[in-house]
């Protein structure tokens, strides 16, 4: 089954996505990645909305992993992603965005990719969030959830200022 899947035309995009993508493979592979998130922010870097996609590896695999039956379960998965567009917000245009990793425990000082990454300030929401479920996956030797983070109804539309 060959299924249609967006991708970033823009070369600087492209190498961004490519870049984390292919940084945090190592890491996704040794189990230490528990979220892999996409952050949107708005003027002030406070976020709008986040795609959180929480992963789960069986480690006991190794490498007897069916390419097939793994490539099917993510194509389905990410299909989902074009039919979440209601859920969406509409975003500032003068805001940003980013991807970040929340990692199960820190990867040793000793690795080279590790120093690929590095502390985020991403600020959070007073009130715990709005979550909607896209969509849950389970091939082994991968389970992945893919979710919607949005601020609370009840979330102060103005963070209050530092002294």
């Amino acid at each position: 089954m060959n299924v249609v899947v967006q991708k970033a035309v823009h070369p600087q995009l492209a190498g961004y996505i490519h870049s984390a993508t292919s940084g945090l493979l190592p890491f996704i592979q040794k189990g230490l990645v528990e979220r892999v998130v996409v952050i949107f922010y708005d003027k002030a870097h406070v976020p709008v909305e986040k795609f959180v996609f929480k992963l789960a590896v069986n480690q006991s695999y190794g490498s007897k992993i069916e390419e097939a039956s793994l490539e099917f379960a993510l194509r389905a998965f990410l299909i989902k992603l074009a039919v979440a567009e209601p859920l969406t917000r509409t975003l500032p245009s003068d805001g940003s965005w980013e991807i970040a990793a929340y990692f199960r425990s820190l990867p040793p000082d000793g690795e080279k990719e590790a120093q690929l990454w590095i502390p985020t300030d991403t600020k959070q929401w007073m009130q715990p969030p709005q979550i909607t479920p896209i969509k849950s996956m389970s091939c082994d030797p991968v389970k992945m959830q893919l979710y919607l983070e949005q601020p609370s109804r009840t979330e102060p539309r103005d963070p209050p200022t530092e002294p």
